[in-house]
């Protein structure tokens, strides 16, 4: 093996419905055994010739969109919430934590393996979002 060849192929994952990456990356790599999903935030399906937006000014209607769409990358790319083991949330507002722990809570109810470690962090997102969260897979 050379120094330019690696290990194991990368291959990219993206969703048929998400909007194209605003930079070089992948909304979701494959490596190894592994799925990292790249940060994903609350914009809705992507409509062609529309640029992206928040499906609503609420955190609600962002957190749910936004794990779903990381879910669509974790399905796209072979894997689940179940093979989760690390995801990272990214809140512009400390006033957010108790609600956002609630809508998480909500959605997690069913899953049925211990649920994945998180991180939550603060950090200044682009105008109107509210949430982004990423996740690292085992498939």
């Amino acid at each position: 093996m050379t120094e330019n060849t690696p290990a194991t192929p990368k291959t990219a994952v993206l969703p048929p419905r998400h909007t194209t990456p605003p930079a070089r990356f992948s909304h979701g790599v494959i490596k190894g055994g592994l799925l990292q999903v790249a940060g994903q935030v609350g914009f809705g399906p992507a409509e062609p010739g529309q640029s992206p937006s928040p499906v609503g000014p609420g955190l609600r209607e962002q957190t749910l969109q936004t794990l779903e769409n990381v879910r669509a990358v974790l399905e796209e790319g072979g894997s689940s919430w179940e093979d989760a083991i690390m995801i990272r949330v990214f809140l512009t507002d400390t006033e957010h934590f108790a609600e956002f722990n609630a809508i998480w809570d909500e959605y997690f109810a069913g899953l049925t393996q211990p649920p994945s470690a998180r991180t939550t962090v603060y950090v200044g997102l682009p105008a109107g979002l509210l949430v982004e969260i990423d996740a690292l897979a085992v498939l």
